[in-house]
């Protein structure tokens, strides 16, 4: 099992739920680079109702931060990683779609594509994209940590709790965001999620994930 614990701390107000934050390239307390295959703590805490990470050397986390992991309600997880070296940028990196377009969804941050941006989630945790590195509620809602396996970019993707009966209209909408790209936002008010009638859906228990059918790619 990873060497990572959460907490449950009291409800605060609403939070921006979305966010990506990069893997640092040095220890963000003594500033020393990182080696390749090196050992490393990452720290996620809340911080003016936002997710905050800060990755740190050994040295610092036995010396100054493991203690404040367990005693701190602002921290919300804390894992232990190996820092791989980015490869020498030999010609420009052309990313997967759906990467993309989740990275895309997260920084517009609409309540609309909340589904859409969990599915995308789940699709690139399936092709080994993604990992879920952590979960924990807030606020009655369950948020899954995802890193990003080659680059160590963090995710915060909250789970909709979508029913079975909604899956396929979800899909649908990533199928065509996908194909025809995120629309450019509007600056009136948020339109209403693009969510089927879910009279008569049947209920998902709070402890699964309604995941998406296994895709031909």
């Amino acid at each position: 099992m990873p060497d990572s614990h959460a907490f449950l701390p009291p409800a605060l107000p609403l939070m921006n739920d979305w966010n990506i934050q990069g893997r640092a390239s040095a220890c963000q307390s003594c500033g020393q680079k990182f080696a390749d295959r090196q050992p490393y703590h990452s720290l996620l805490w809340e911080e003016e109702r936002r997710y905050r990470r800060l990755d740190v050397c050994v040295a610092c986390w036995e010396a100054q931060y493991l203690q404040e992991a367990r005693t701190r309600r602002e921290v919300v997880s804390y894992w232990r990683g190996i820092y791989e070296a980015p490869p020498p940028p030999a010609e420009p990196i052309r990313r997967d779609a759906a990467e993309t377009l989740l990275r895309q969804l997260c920084e517009r941050a609409d309540p609309q594509y909340r589904p859409a941006t969990y599915i995308l989630a789940v699709m690139l945790e399936r092709k080994r994209v993604l990992k879920v590195k952590e979960q924990f509620w807030r606020d009655g809602q369950r948020v899954f940590v995802y890193e990003h396996t080659r680059n160590g970019d963090v995710f915060t993707v909250p789970d909709p709790a979508l029913k079975l009966g909604e899956l396929e209209a979800v899909q649908r909408t990533v199928a065509q965001l996908l194909e025809q790209g995120l629309p450019p936002a509007m600056s009136g008010p948020d339109p209403a999620p693009a969510t089927p009638d879910a009279t008569g859906a049947e209920a998902v228990p709070s402890d699964s994930r309604v995941e998406p059918a296994p895709s031909g790619s």
